[in-house]
C-alpha cells in the first residue's frame, strides 16, 4: 500500500463495532454469528455502492466504536476482496496513517476472513471463489464504487 499525502475523507455508519460477534449487513439484519469477535470497527460508506451491489465496506482502526456511529474518517487504502466471485472492496480507515505493522496485520485478518467466508458459503451452498486480493488505493476502491440513489433498497444477494 502506498502512502498518499491526502487520503480521501469518507463518512462511515458502524455496522460492527470491534470485538462484536454479531456480523451485521447494511440493512441491519445479522448475517452471521462469529465464532471469533471482530477485531476492528467495521462499517460501510451510506452513500456509495460497491461492486456487489452492497455499501462500500469500511474498516475503521481504533478504539472500539459503538453500532450506529457516524464518523468521518480518512482512507488510508483498501483491500480487495472476492467473495462468491464479486469484488468487495474494503476501505480501511483511520485518523492517522497505518504503520507497516498495521497494514500487515489487515492484510493478514482478510486473508483469514476470505478462507472463512469460503467454509461459510460451502456450508450455505453459495458457490463462487473467495478469496483476498490484496492492497489497492483508496481512490481505487472509490473510483469503481457508484453513488447510492432512493432505488437502492438493499443488496440483490443474500452475504
Amino acid at each position: 500500500m502506498n502512502a498518499v499525502a491526502d487520503p480521501p475523507e469518507v463518512e462511515v455508519v458502524i455496522e460492527v463495532p470491534r470485538g462484536s460477534f454479531l456480523k451485521r449487513g447494511s440493512t441491519g439484519r445479522i448475517d452471521f454469528i462469529s465464532p471469533l469477535p471482530c477485531p476492528y470497527n467495521y462499517g460501510a460508506v451510506p452513500t456509495l455502492i460497491g461492486l456487489e451491489d452492497d455499501l462500500l465496506d469500511a474498516v475503521v482502526l481504533g478504539p472500539r466504536l459503538p453500532l450506529g456511529t457516524r464518523i468521518r474518517v480518512q482512507a488510508w487504502g483498501a483491500v480487495s476482496l472476492t467473495d462468491r466471485g464479486m469484488t468487495d472492496d474494503k476501505l480501511i480507515c483511520s485518523m492517522h496513517p497505518l504503520s507497516p505493522a498495521q497494514q500487515r496485520d489487515v492484510l493478514r485478518f482478510f486473508h483469514f476472513y476470505a478462507r472463512c467466508k469460503a467454509l461459510l458459503n460451502l456450508l450455505r451452498r453459495r458457490p463462487g471463489r473467495n478469496a483476498c486480493e490484496g492492497w489497492c488505493g483508496a481512490e481505487q476502491a472509490l473510483a469503481r464504487a457508484r453513488p447510492r440513489d432512493e432505488a437502492w433498497h438493499g443488496p440483490r444477494v443474500d452475504f
